[in-house]
């Protein structure tokens, strides 16, 4: 049974992106994107003051049209949002029906935030820490944002960059 659940640990693990062995979480789907030149050791800047409360999680697509939560909401009791790295402006205005602002980072890391009104525009540099707008209500019953990442145009949590996923370790099945 233990040998069992080991496997499957280590197929879950290791399905995915195959970026499980540098510290980057799983994608959800099967992918040949080359692995990442971000150090694990990277850590961005939370995007929102404390106190925060991730309420609802990232949720990995089980493929790149299926349903899933490609970000994170984050509760805040602050309307400022922050830059969570140095970038550049990729994108800011509305999409559908809500104000959108997205960076782009080195690496092809590319942040968005939503929904934000802010001034800036594309090109605009930032630094990590930088005011970049401010969170408007009606995302979540509280006020939140919502913080998503992409890699190549492949989502991952951003609690990989902000250094909420602990590294995985498998341990032995049975004993020698």
């Amino acid at each position: 049974m233990l040998r069992t659940i080991a496997l499957l640990l280590s197929a879950v693990t290791f399905a995915g992106t195959g970026w499980a062995s540098t510290g980057w979480a799983s994608t959800g789907w099967a992918s040949t994107a080359r692995p990442s030149t971000v150090q694990a050791s990277t850590v961005w800047a939370w995007p929102v003051a404390e106190p925060r409360t991730i309420i609802r999680p990232y949720i990995a697509p089980a493929t790149p049209y299926s349903a899933g939560h490609r970000g994170v909401d984050i509760a805040t009791s602050d309307a400022m949002v922050r830059s969570a790295a140095d970038g550049v402006v990729h994108f800011a205005g509305v999409v559908v029906d809500r104000p959108v602002l997205s960076i782009r980072h080195p690496d092809g890391l590319l942040s968005s935030y939503e929904p934000v009104t802010t001034d800036l525009v594309a090109g605009d540099a930032v630094a990590r820490g930088d005011p970049i707008g401010t969170v408007l209500a009606g995302h979540c019953v509280s006020l939140c944002l919502h913080f998503g990442v992409r890699r190549d145009g492949e989502y991952l949590s951003p609690l990989v960059l902000l250094g909420g996923i602990p590294r995985a370790v498998l341990l032995p099945t049975r004993r020698e």
